[in-house]
């Protein structure tokens, strides 16, 4: 009797355990959970999973929040048609394929390397607020943001790019836009909203070795009347490594090669400090471009308020003098030096109404008009009969045209503003570029 009763308790109190299991499974199955309870549930991940493949970038576009004008500041460079170009100056070329294949492959590298903050609160100390933010009205906390689109526009990549991380070198705060979430990532691709870190440097694309002609042709010309001052040429050709040959030097004085070196290195690294569109007649014979439409009144105007004057001949003056140089492989350069441009930021990079006004800012730049052409006494003939020679000859003349003419047309768009740093290195007067001779001085 007694081991019954047992057995029956020992029975209710198994049914009131599985009773009680099963009402917490189901209590477990239907309450509400956390769609993400661990705050570090992604960490280790890319940023972007589905980009993997970095020519598959066409555009990048970086924008950056300027402190002092409170304003967000956009810097574009694009593939339009095959052709890498920098909407915001003009769509001037840029040398941008290599540099921008390298960008998109350390985004696409760039993985979520620990979780820092979910509070928007801390976007400012973190440096990841967005530079196109209307809704803050901080001008501090501002970070970079970085957007990578494919040819069809659609985005690849989107972040804000933050401090540095304390004490952790090569690491920031990043976010993406649309998220509060802020990770530190490994993110170090040089990204630069610079103009002149788009371009290519070497303007001219020449070496140090190829040059071996200059011509400085020194003349002034009379703003009234637009008639220049008889020429004063002086033509350097280069001997060897050392030796420099020059028109009418004095007996007793030799070409100083150190400056002409100088000068040839002037010539390569000279920096172009911003751009202006030309009209597409302003080119070849100016006269015959007015005759036939291709260049009005305005353009005749504005091409003298740069100090470049067209003569009746249908060539151009410039009213600082020219600088000719030819390479080994037969391209003729024309530098025509013209007027001051005044100004800062932008009135220099992308020209304004003020480019061309003394109070807008210091005159520390310069226009040139800068033209390419083939010229054939660079590279004479040989013997036909050398059949070698000959066909070496041919391949050369080629593509010294191709190069010539390639150049013509890139330089045929634009007025440059040099540099006043690279314009005076260049526009030199020939007393710079000669020495009393050795033996003279020994001699004394």
């Amino acid at each position: 009797m007694i081991r019954d009763k047992t057995m029956n308790e020992l029975n209710k109190t198994a049914t009131f355990v599985g009773i009680a299991l099963v009402l917490g499974v189901v209590a477990f199955a239907s309450a509400p959970r956390r769609a993400a309870p661990d705050l570090f549930f992604d960490v280790g991940e890319p940023f972007f999973p589905e980009f993997t493949d970095p020519d598959a970038a066409s555009t990048l576009e970086v924008m950056e929040f300027d402190e002092e004008t409170a304003s967000a500041t956009p810097f574009q460079v694009t593939n339009q048609g095959g052709l890498w170009t920098i909407p915001s100056h003009h769509d001037y070329q840029a040398d941008g394929a290599e540099r921008l294949a390298n960008i998109a492959a350390d985004v696409i590298s760039l993985v979520k390397d620990d979780f820092r903050s979910d509070n928007v609160a801390d976007h400012e100390a973190l440096g990841v607020i967005d530079p196109s933010d209307l809704t803050t009205s901080t001008l501090v906390g501002r970070g970079t943001r970085v957007t990578v689109r494919d040819a069809n526009t659609e985005i690849l990549a989107d972040l804000v790019v933050g401090n540095p991380v304390p004490n952790r070198p090569g690491l920031r705060f990043v976010r993406m836009p649309e998220q509060k979430r802020v990770y530190t990532a490994r993110f170090e691709a040089n990204i630069s909203t610079r103009f002149e870190d788009w371009i290519e440097r070497n303007l001219l694309e020449v070496e140090r070795d190829q040059v071996n002609h200059i011509v400085l042709n020194e003349y002034t010309v009379d703003e009234v009347t637009r008639r220049a001052s008889a020429p004063s040429e002086f033509t350097l050709d280069k001997v060897d490594d050392t030796t420099w040959n020059g028109s009418g030097v004095p007996e007793n004085q030799e070409v100083d090669f150190v400056e002409v070196n100088r000068l040839v290195g002037a010539i390569i690294g000279m920096r172009i400090a911003g751009v202006r569109p030309k009209p597409a007649g302003m080119t070849g014979n100016l006269r015959d471009a007015a005759m036939a439409g291709r260049i009005g009144q305005a353009d005749i105007i504005d091409l003298i308020n740069k100090g470049f004057y067209p003569t009746a001949e249908g060539g151009l003056l410039s009213n600082e003098g020219e600088l000719l140089v030819r390479t080994t492989e037969g391209v003729l350069y024309t530098l025509r030096f013209g007027e001051i441009v005044y100004g800062r930021g932008d009135a220099i990079l992308l020209g304004s109404d003020e480019s061309d006004d003394a109070e807008a800012g210091p005159g520390e730049n310069r226009y040139v008009f800068i033209t390419a052409a083939f010229d054939e006494a660079a590279l004479p003939e040989p013997d036909a009969a050398d059949t070698d020679a000959h066909a070496s000859w041919e391949r050369r003349v080629a593509e010294g045209r191709e190069k010539a003419e390639r150049l013509a047309a890139r330089f045929a768009r634009w007025y440059y503003v040099v540099a006043a740093s690279s314009y005076d290195r260049i526009h030199k007067p020939r007393e710079d570029f000669l020495k009393d001779r050795e033996e003279a001085n020994a001699g004394a």
